[in-house]
């Protein structure tokens, strides 16, 4: 049986150095590129129908989509303050379900399986919540590394305490989404290989293990998008709101 990390390699598919950098196109890129062209084909399709009052199935899905992000964004950041930010937890919400998603079939590759994506999106989102604290409160945003109603004498001992906390902020969004997503496919990755080396008598039963844990996998791809999207409405309406 192969090594199951083998799985999560990136291979050069086009090779493309430019000045000493490397450019080249590989399979996290293509999945990263699917991904992307199905949530746009989605949207595309549907806008070039155009809107009926007797939606469709597509435009039936992506409405039920829409409402569910705004019901989140609505919640923790507001409905006047959040309006704006619908459009992007959307996109981030439809593009990391994509990315799990097409990480399920056999022979593609998980994006959102590489510490660096989820990293990237973490620390992203991180740098956005700064800047919108700032722009709306400025030096006030501060006041949010101070519990309201702490006492007095407590406040150095618990500003160092919420630094750490904001700082492992980031780290903690992308470490769940990297490990959930590694784990589960690794699992099913040994699990198939046992299953095509292991006897016909015998090999059954981590095939069958096999079709649970992917069903399984299913549901977490869509339990890791919601959680990360959540996540990142809460540290949005933190920095709105101040608490």
């Amino acid at each position: 049986m192969e090594n199951p990390i083998h799985h999560f390699e990136v291979h050069t598919i086009i090779p493309i150095h430019i000045g000493g950098l490397d450019l080249s196109i590989n399979n996290a890129i293509v999945a990263m590129w699917v991904g992307l062209a199905l949530v746009s084909c989605m949207f595309l399709l549907s806008v070039r129908r155009g809107l009926s009052p007797v939606p469709d199935k597509l435009q039936s899905v992506l409405e039920i989509v829409v409402e569910f992000v705004q019901a989140l964004v609505y919640e923790f950041i507001g409905k006047e303050e959040g309006r704006k930010y619908v459009p992007f937890i959307g996109s981030l919400f439809l593009f990391i379900l994509a990315c799990n998603l097409i990480g399920l079939i056999p022979g593609s590759y998980t994006i959102t399986s590489q510490l660096v994506v989820t990293g990237g999106f973490a620390i992203g989102i991180f740098i956005m919540t700064l800047v919108i604290g700032f722009s709306k409160h400025g030096l006030h945003f501060l006041g949010i590394l101070v519990p309201p109603g702490i006492p007095k004498i407590l406040i150095p001992l618990m500003i160092p305490i919420e630094i750490i906390s904001m700082v492992a902020r980031p780290i903690s969004l992308a470490v769940r989404l990297f490990a959930n997503m590694t784990a589960g496919h690794t699992i099913l990755y040994v699990l198939f290989g046992l299953a095509m080396s292991a006897s016909l008598m015998v090999g059954w039963l981590p095939f069958g293990f096999t079709i649970v844990i992917n069903g399984l996998e299913i549901a977490i791809a869509f339990i890791q998008a919601y959680i990360f999207t959540i996540l990142t409405c809460v540290y949005i309406g933190d920095a709105i709101h101040l608490h």
